[in-house]
C-alpha cells in the first residue's frame, strides 16, 4: 500500500473509532465514518467491503498493533513475574491512552453478532497464547506453581484485566488505570507463585 493510501486507510480507522465509540456499531453509519474522516462515502469502498470490515480491520489493525508491543515486552522482560508485570502495564497504559479505543474494544466487541465476534476473536489469539506462553514459562522456571491450569489462569488474567478496563470506563475514567497494575498484578502473583 502507498503512504497516501496507507494514511488514508490509517485515517479512516481513526475516524471508525471515534464514531463507533460515539454511535455504537449498529448506530454507526458508513457515511458518518466518511464524514469524520473527510473523505467520500464511495472512497470507504476502495478500502474495506462494509461496516463490519470496518469493525474487523479495526481489531485486527489496532489490536494487532498493541499485540505486537505486548510480544516485545514480554521477550525483553527477565522472568515471567516481569513479563507478566509488563503486559499488565501495557493493556492498561495503552487503553488509557485511547479511551476511544478502550470504548470500541469493551463495548462493541460484546454487542457484536456471533460472526463478528468470532472474526474479532481471531485477533486476540495471539495476546491470548503470549499470556499462556508466559505462564508456562514460569511454571518451566519455577517462578509459578506447577499444578496451575495454564489455559484456565490465561482466562482469568485475561478477564481480570477486561473487567477492570470496562469498570474503568462504566465509572466515566474517574480514576486512572494504569494506577491499577500493582495491584492486578499483586492479586495475579500471589495465585500464581508457589
Amino acid at each position: 500500500m502507498s503512504i497516501g493510501r496507507l494514511h488514508k486507510f490509517e485515517g479512516i480507522l481513526d475516524a471508525a473509532v471515534k464514531v463507533f465509540a460515539e454511535c455504537g456499531y449498529r448506530g454507526s453509519q458508513v457515511s458518518r465514518i466518511a464524514k469524520e474522516a473527510g473523505v467520500a462515502d464511495g472512497t470507504i469502498y476502495l478500502y474495506f467491503k462494509n461496516k463490519e470490515d470496518i469493525l474487523v480491520s479495526l481489531f485486527r489493525e489496532r489490536l494487532g498493533a498493541l499485540i505486537g508491543k505486548f510480544e516485545a515486552s514480554a521477550r525483553e522482560s527477565e522472568s515471567a513475574e516481569a513479563a507478566l508485570r509488563k503486559i499488565c502495564e501495557l493493556h492498561y497504559a495503552e487503553l488509557e491512552r485511547h479511551p476511544l479505543l478502550a470504548h470500541v474494544t469493551q463495548i462493541e466487541l460484546r454487542q457484536s453478532v456471533i460472526e463478528l465476534r468470532k472474526e474479532i476473536g481471531k485477533t486476540l489469539k495471539p495476546y491470548l497464547r503470549l499470556i499462556e506462553n508466559v505462564l508456562a514459562h514460569g511454571i518451566e522456571s519455577g517462578a509459578f506453581r506447577p499444578d496451575i491450569d495454564v489455559k484456565l489462569s490465561r482466562q482469568l488474567i485475561f478477564g481480570a484485566m477486561d473487567e477492570a478496563v470496562s469498570s474503568w470506563l462504566m465509572s466515566d475514567r474517574k480514576y486512572s488505570l494504569i494506577a491499577q497494575v500493582d495491584g492486578t498484578v499483586d492479586f495475579f502473583l500471589r495465585a500464581l507463585r508457589p
